[in-house]
């Protein structure tokens, strides 16, 4: 199989215009996300907490907080990120390591994921390591991948080890899908660089028996592929969300079961406003809702991905597209474990799930994402000849 690189636009053409159509695309899906939690979680919200539009009043108020962050990423020059990332970089992995301090961690279901903000709110460190780790490897691709289509194979390794020195971290969290995921992104980024291909080998006989392994230590984790695998065994058990979601996912039919029937009302999935808030959205909105939000993510997806293509700055070409990916990929695989195609994991879904860390670090990549768009070619790319968008690398 031969190798692959990513390649920027070409230098000289003007791209540096802001791309209103991709901020059309962020701001639809969030509005779409703020109405799906108002109309998924109507019943679970008055029961829980008195209000039935606790969460999405919640939401509004995050979406506040996200809206600065996305204005602040998208306007803080690239050269003045890559001049702090050691301070992004250090602070996140800092920010990771405080979760696991009594004090200051906050446990839940045996897992130190969140830090406590007074009594009001819990910040989740590991999705913004997300972003970190965007940064981290574009800023490490552009010195030592980018420039040349010979790559020495040394430099591979630098920023494998920040990768791994990440997903170890939010390993010891007990955040496994989390820190599989950030594994799978950075993959994809070190794919579209221009690593070669032999060089993943490795990486996959290493990474195989590490996630057994990882999987084997927690019995939770066991009895979620157990589940996966024989979920009739596991209905009243591990198996109950995935089950209830899929039941609701069919209750929608085509057109849906209508707006303010409440997810709760159909199936009873625990927790509706998180992890399963699409199969709230399939369930009120049915085939016709489910077909116009992936509409709407491929085409965020199609103009991210163009933003990237298009950028003469390598630095932002790297930025955009591990942003893209991250959103992408992490709403398809919220989606796939809800319709049943992947185990339960932890995964929220971008703009949709209730949480304030998710937000917010999501709101981070958009904002990186338009940055990209006005990015012009500058001291890091200047010396890069390419005449072709994508071009294939033979061995």
């Amino acid at each position: 199989m031969g190798d692959f690189t990513f390649y920027p636009g070409n230098p000289g053409v003007d791209y540096n215009k802001t791309d209103f159509k991709f901020i059309l695309s962020v701001l639809l899906l969030w509005g779409l996300g703020i109405f799906t939690l108002l109309v998924c979680t109507l019943d679970y919200a008055q029961r829980m907490f008195g209000n039935k539009y606790y969460f999405a009043v919640r939401q509004i108020v995050w979406s506040v907080f996200g809206f600065i962050a996305l204005i602040v990423f998208a306007s803080i020059p690239l050269k003045t990120i890559k001049r702090i990332l050691p301070i992004i970089v250090i602070g996140s992995l800092f920010l990771c390591l405080l979760t696991l301090f009594p004090g200051i961690g906050s446990e839940r279901k045996g897992a130190y994921r969140w830090i406590s903000i007074g009594n009001f709110a819990t910040l989740q460190p590991s999705e913004f390591a997300k972003v970190s780790v965007i940064l981290y490897l574009s800023s490490l691709f552009d010195k030592y991948l980018g420039g040349s289509q010979e790559i020495e194979e040394k430099n591979f390794f630098y920023p494998l080890i920040g990768l791994f020195a990440f997903v170890l971290i939010i390993f010891l969290q007990k955040d496994f899908s989390t820190g599989v995921f950030v594994f799978v992104v950075g993959c994809m980024m070190f794919f579209v660089s221009g690593a070669k291909m032999r060089w993943f080998g490795p990486l996959i006989l290493l990474a195989i028996p590490a996630t057994i392994l990882l999987i084997a230590i927690e019995p939770y984790r066991i009895m979620r592929v157990l589940a996966f695998f024989h979920p009739e065994e596991f209905i009243q058990t591990s198996g109950f969300q995935q089950w209830a979601a899929q039941r609701a996912i069919r209750y929608g039919g085509i057109w849906g079961a209508g707006l303010g029937t409440g997810l709760e009302r159909v199936s009873g999935i625990p927790e509706v406003h998180a992890d399963y808030i699409f199969a709230g959205w399939a369930s009120s909105m049915g085939l016709v809702g489910v077909t116009a939000y992936l509409v709407l993510l491929i085409f965020f997806a199609f103009r991210g991905y163009g933003i990237s293509l298009r950028c003469t700055n390598r630095f932002a070409c790297y930025i955009a597209f591990g942003c893209v990916s991250s959103i992408l990929v992490q709403s398809l695989i919220n989606i796939s474990v809800a319709c049943g195609a992947l185990p339960t994991t932890g995964i929220p879904l971008p703009f949709f799930s209730s949480g304030g860390s998710s937000l917010l670090s999501t709101s981070c990549m958009c904002g990186l994402i338009i940055n990209a768009s006005t990015c012009v070619s500058d001291e890091y790319s200047e010396d890069w000849d390419s005449d072709d968008t994508l071009e294939a690398v033979a061995e």
